[in-house]
This record gives C-alpha cells, sequence and structure tokens, in this order.
C-alpha cells in the first residue's frame, strides 16, 4: 500500500495532525495544533482519531508516522504522512511550543 506524503510546509492550516512520538519528544517540542497520541497507544485510542477528515500524521523523521498512516488508511482512514517529520518542521521555521516554558527543540 501506498501512503500520500505531505511536506512539513504544506500541511494546511486548520489541518488534523497527530503526533506519534513519545511523551518525551513531545515535551520538547511539537507543533501547537497537534494532538498526541503515541505510536504504541494508538491502536487502543483510534477512537480518538476522527474519520470524517483528512489526519496529517507526524512523528521525528517520517518512519513511525508511516507505519501509523499506513494503518489508518487500512482501517479505512484518510492519513497522509509528513515527510521529514518533525525535524522537517523544525527546519522550515513551523510554529512549536515545548511543554517545559524552554525553547522548543526536536528530541
Amino acid at each position: 500500500m501506498t501512503v500520500p506524503e505531505i511536506e512539513a510546509s504544506a500541511v494546511p492550516a486548520d489541518a488534523y495532525l497527530l503526533d506519534v512520538r513519545e511523551q518525551d519528544e513531545w515535551v520538547a517540542g511539537h507543533a501547537p495544533e497537534a494532538v498526541h497520541i503515541p505510536m504504541t497507544q494508538i491502536q487502543g485510542r483510534v477512537e480518538e482519531v476522527p474519520g470524517d477528515r483528512t489526519v496529517y500524521v507526524v512523528c521525528r523523521v517520517g518512519g513511525r508516522s508511516l507505519q501509523v498512516a499506513a494503518w489508518l488508511n487500512q482501517l479505512g482512514r484518510d492519513a497522509v504522512n509528513v515527510g521529514g517529520g518533525m525535524q522537517s518542521w523544525e527546519f522550515a521555521r513551523l510554529p512549536m511550543v515545548s511543554e517545559t516554558g524552554q525553547q522548543p527543540f526536536v528530541a
């Protein structure tokens, strides 16, 4: 199955952005409007992911998000992988926040 992919800079401003990284990665820095469900929890929390709109899936570099996007698509969802992950997001100077109050970064 081929998974659609999009560059971080092309993710729509109003997108449902699903961040599947681990908690420590999320705390260090994430997109302000992203929803956090770690890859290790996605199967048990899939009902939290909307089925009526495109879901843009992101991780650190794009590997885990590719797997999650493929799985969501197999379930009949509309999922797109964010190529290059949060590293590409940071490189494109897109907004990021941290949960520590310090400067956000991609862990």
